[in-house]
């Protein structure tokens, strides 16, 4: 069977869902459909591994770099090909990642491009790696001794991945490990594995050696054998605070890089420019349908301006389109599944049943949740004190610029956290006190551009990603001497 020739959708319909040691292998474990998020419908049926199956590919990929990696030039070059083909199939793929995500094609389409971003910064972190020289001569008794640092790769990276961003969440790990000379297993989230096949397909179509990239699919055991075998030098996770908790029990002194749960604010200040900050703050609230960890969460909005900003949002989320991705004007989507829809509108009720006010929303409508508007919430409602990741915006007002900060640090989360302001005293005094990862000024809490290190402090995770900062994760240094 010529697999090379195949669609994503043949490979899986045909059962290959499997790289390891550079083939196409059908998956000996058990099956999982992937629906059409919008309609609920089978468009694909995937079959994971096995943990047999899952130690042949931890063993190709160890022989594989064992047997040594191909030059950092090789390896840059490799990962340039790859956008580039990414490039001339961005429709294709870009059908990939709406088909099994429920994006709408604008969303798909941001994936496609940014995608395409983080393979050339890590073809350019790969030709870039380098140590430093360390001045011995400036120690007692060390003159004549030369010194110097080399970046080396750790080994089989295991790179677990979410369905919100099924494509550049997968290349900021893939990319990175090899270009820093690893070889690197991907497992998907088992409701958008396609993407990543996608994605594989185009790696080996751009020269990528055998055994340096392998596909894993299934559910949390399967992860686990992989997890568990210790030749797996580094595992990058991005998902739940609570799974992440486990990997990192189980990872014991290796390392890891988690990028976890959140709940994200935005602080918008009286001075600040509502021309400017209510658009965005609208646009991250409600993109892939809230699931996104920086999507605003909460808005903290100073007293003297809330009724003002509270009417002009209620009138920009009640005209922000939802339902059918397909439909091009639509701009949020269905969540995951039904149940996580379920599961967010009964959040909904909850805190309306506590006292909370619905400006803009309405019942759920199968896997969509209508982009809602609340008030009045307390940090005992589940939509202030939990992860909602749904299609909701808090708004809470402050009064003094010490009471947001506390607001925003008293969660256990801290991965971003937007300011709007014309203060830079006020700009400064946030960025110093808010204990989290990113804080973006006159930008919400989900500005991040993929050159910058993204991640988080406390539950949030810790870890960078950003290309030059992964390549960083996934290297250790080697000090080197030379006596005359």
């Amino acid at each position: 069977m010529d697999v090379q020739a195949m669609t994503t959708k043949g490979l899986l319909q045909n059962g290959l869902t499997l790289l390891s040691g550079g083939r196409w292998i059908e998956g000996e474990g058990g099956k999982s459909v992937v629906l059409d998020k919008f309609r609920l419908e089978p468009i694909a049926e995937a079959r994971g591994a096995t943990p047999q199956q899952v130690a042949a590919m931890i063993d190709a990929a160890h022989a594989a770099f064992k047997a040594g990696a191909p030059s950092p030039y090789e390896r840059g070059a490799i990962l340039d090909r790859a956008a580039r083909i990414i490039e001339e199939k961005a429709e294709e793929v870009a059908r990939v990642v709406q088909a099994e995500s429920g994006f709408t094609a604008n969303d798909a389409h941001g994936e496609v491009s940014r995608c395409i971003q983080t393979m050339k910064l890590s073809a350019e972190e790969a030709r870039r790696l380098r140590g430093e020289v360390v001045p011995l001569s400036g120690a007692p008794g060390q003159d004549g001794r030369v010194a110097f640092t080399m970046r080396v790769p750790l080994g089989v990276v295991l790179a677990i991945t979410p369905f919100n961003s099924p494509l550049n969440t997968v290349a900021h790990k893939l990319a990175p490990a090899f270009a820093a000379g690893n070889a690197v297993i991907a497992k998907p989230s088992s409701a958008t594995p396609m993407t990543t096949v996608k994605l594989a397909e185009i790696l080996i179509e751009a020269g990528m050696p055998a055994g340096f990239l392998s596909v894993l699919l299934g559910g949390g055991a399967i992860a686990q054998a992989a997890i568990e075998d210790e030749r797996v030098r580094f595992i990058a996770f991005t998902g739940s605070t609570g799974v992440g908790r486990k990997i990192q029990q189980a990872a014991g002194l290796r390392r890891t890089q988690m990028e976890l749960g959140s709940i994200a604010f935005t602080v918008v200040c009286d001075d600040a420019d509502f021309n400017l900050a209510l658009p965005k703050i609208v646009g991250a609230s409600y993109r892939k349908a809230g699931q996104v960890c920086t999507s605003v969460q909460m808005a903290l909005i100073h007293a003297s301006r809330f009724d003002e900003a509270a009417e002009k949002l209620a009138e920009r989320v009640r005209a922000v389109p939802y339902g059918d991705p397909a439909n091009p004007d639509t701009y949020t989507g269905p969540l995951i599944n039904e149940d996580e829809a379920k599961r967010v509108a009964d959040w909904i009720d909850e805190a309306i049943a506590m006292g909370a006010a619905r400006l803009v929303g309405g019942p759920r409508e199968g896997a969509v949740v209508p982009p809602t508007l609340l008030t009045n919430v307390t940090p005992e409602m589940k939509v202030c004190s939990e992860e909602i990741f749904g299609p909701v915006l808090c708004l809470q007002p402050f009064e003094t610029e010490e009471e947001a900060i506390e607001r925003v640090n008293s969660t256990p989360f801290g991965l971003a956290t937007g300011v709007f302001t014309n203060s830079l005293d006020r700009a400064f005094g946030f960025a110093r006190k808010l204990e989290v990862g990113g804080v973006h000024i006159n930008e919400t809490s989900s500005s991040r551009v993929d050159l910058m290190p993204y991640g988080g402090s406390k539950d949030s995770g810790f870890g960078r990603e950003g290309p030059y900062y992964a390549v960083h994760e996934m290297t250790e240094d080697r000090i080197i001497t030379f006596t005359a």
